[in-house]
Parts: C-alpha cells; structure tokens; sequence
C-alpha cells in the first residue's frame, strides 16, 4: 500500500485518504487536540468513524497507539488511514434561517477571536444524531477563515457565551489560559453563568469543593457524581434572587469539569430547574407549565486577555427569551405576594 507523506497545513475540502498518510506537525497546528485535527481534515466521514480508527489503533502518532485527547506538538508524525470521505456535495447544508440567527448572535469579534451568544438547543459540534452543529454552521458562514475551532465547549441545552478561535495561536493562548490559569488571576478566563435552582439557596456556602467523577454508562451516556476518586473540582456560587420555592443564582466554575455547576448545584441540594439528568421530575413538569422548558443555565459573560494584550476584555450576553420571559413573571408574582 502506498503511503503519502506530507506537512499539516490549510485542510481541504473532500480531501481524499484512500491511502496512508503520514502528515508531520508544523508549530502552527501544535496544541490542537488529535480527534480536533482529524476532523478538520477528513471533511464527511462521521465523527463516530473517526473516534473508531483512533481506538482501533489504526491512527498512530510517532507509531504509538494514541487517545482522542492527545495534544499533538510540533514535529509529531501522525499517521492517517485510508478512509472513505463524503463526494463533494453531499456535506449537509445549514439553513439560511439558522445561519443568520448566528450572524446576530456575535457579541464580539476581533481578528483571531469570535465569541457568540449561542442559541438553546444547537449543539456546539455535530454527531451522535447531530448533523449540523455551532462550529459547523460557522465554517459554512466563514469559508475564507481556515482555522475556525471551539475554545470551550457548552452542553446542548446551555445558552450563552462561548468562544470560537479564528487562529491557531488564539486557540493555544485561550486554552492555555483555560487550562493553566485559575479563574480570577491575571491571565485567566473567567465564566460567569446564571443558573434557576430549586429552593431557597441563602444557606448554601458561597464556595462549593467537591471532586467530580465522571462515567460512562451504556449508550455513551455521561454521568457525573460527587465521589472521592474524582477530579478537584472548585465553583463559586453567589445568591442574586429568591423568588417562592427558587433562587436565581451566579455560578463562577473555577476548574472546568463536565457538568460542573449541575453537579455541585445538586450536591448541595438544589438542583438547577428543568435539568432532566440531576434534577426533580415534578418540579421541572411544573416549570415547563410556567414557559420553562430547558434546563435553565445561562453563561451569561466572559472576561479575558487577548495574546500580546494586557487589556482585559469583558463580554456579556443577556438571558434569551425563553428563559427571560418566565423569569420575570416570576418575579412579578414575587412582588405581587410580597405587597
């Protein structure tokens, strides 16, 4: 079989892999993850089927088998099988609808950086039934910016800030600072969300330190639970409004753990509102009569430091309406009660 040798750079579309590919790492694409890279380059084929080379052990870096996560480094000889991509055309096409709803949800944008208020509901990349996702539907947007990548990720259902790298040296220097930086010191990004939780959440601490562990059930599900064996896991919580049964709160997650602020929120007893996972039944069958009928968390702002930068850039995004227009009828009937 034929091997084809090459030097990471611009992907292109419908790029063919009908044979071994050896693709060395240049410094421009070192830090990026490796299921990352390969799915910018194998436009078509299915994010599953690329996770399943990955296992199989038929994707190696430097001849090593290789997880999804590994963060490639320069001068890393990746090794690509031959793998069937889509024919040009086939590539499922982003409604003109959702597209322009995206346009105006860019709350800031500069020359390496997008951060965009995403809507409810889209996922932030496509599979596992997702055709089409944020960072998809962007790159259709923007097909003259090569490098459009996810900085952070946000689950599904969660609105709100998220921030989507227009460079390669955006993408490291904001990951970098996710990764390295605690939230709060100089150089670090801070995430700001706003959460509708079950009860009166006064009471609380006003810091939650409870190590998150995470499995895997059946069906790829994640499932997230307080436990010993699980990662440090740091959020700071702050108390903005009581209303009758519920509190609006603001959650600052420190570490970044999956399902983080649902999980810390449930342990100490309140759980978020319309959260199916970790939530209460009842409880959410009764918001979804009174207009909320998504789980209510909200990253409501940003702050951070561009590269070469030291003015801090702050970023907001109001609650949608979905959640807004519930809100404030609560609250409405808090002042009537309390009159």
């Amino acid at each position: 079989m034929k091997t084809l040798t090459k030097t990471a750079g611009e992907p292109a579309k419908n790029q063919p892999f009908a044979q071994v590919s050896l693709i060395t790492i240049d410094e421009e694409h070192a830090g990026q993850r490796l299921d990352n890279f390969l799915i910018a380059r194998l436009k078509g084929v299915p994010r599953s089927k690329i996770y399943n080379v990955i296992r199989k052990g038929e994707v190696r870096v430097n001849k090593s088998r290789i997880k999804p996560e590994y963060k490639l480094m320069a001068g890393d000889l990746v090794r690509v099988p031959p793998v069937r991509t889509a024919e040009a055309g086939t590539e499922a096409k982003a409604s003109h609808q959702m597209m322009a709803l995206l346009a105006k949800s860019i709350v800031f944008e500069d020359k390496g950086l997008l951060v965009v208020n995403k809507p409810p509901g889209l996922a932030v990349h496509g599979g596992s039934g997702v055709t089409l996702g944020l960072i998809e539907t962007l790159r259709q947007m923007r097909p003259e910016e090569h490098h459009l990548e996810l900085v952070h990720r946000l689950d599904r259902d969660t609105s709100g800030c998220i921030m989507i790298a227009k460079k390669r040296s955006y993408l490291r220097h904001l990951q970098a600072a996710l990764r390295e930086k605690s939230a709060g010191e100089e150089g670090g990004v801070v995430k700001i969300y706003k959460a509708l939780v079950i009860g009166d959440w006064s009471k609380v601490a006003p810091k939650v330190n409870a190590p998150l562990l995470k499995t895997v059930v059946a069906g790829g599900e994640r499932i997230v639970k307080v436990h010993p064996d699980g990662k440090p896991s740091l959020t700071e919580f702050r108390l903005l409004q009581r209303f009758d049964g519920f509190s609006l709160i603001e959650a600052r997650p420190i570490t970044g753990r999956t399902h983080q602020i649902r999980v810390h929120a449930q342990y100490s007893g309140h759980a978020l509102v319309g959260d199916e996972k970790y939530g209460d039944d009842e409880v959410n069958a009764l918001m979804r009569e009174r207009g909320v009928k998504r789980l209510f968390l909200h990253a409501s702002s940003l702050s951070f430091y561009l590269p070469g930068s030291e003015e801090l850039v702050h970023v907001e995004a109001p609650l949608p309406p979905d959640l807004a227009v519930p809100l404030s009828c609560m609250a409405q009937l808090n002042d009537s009660r309390t009159k």
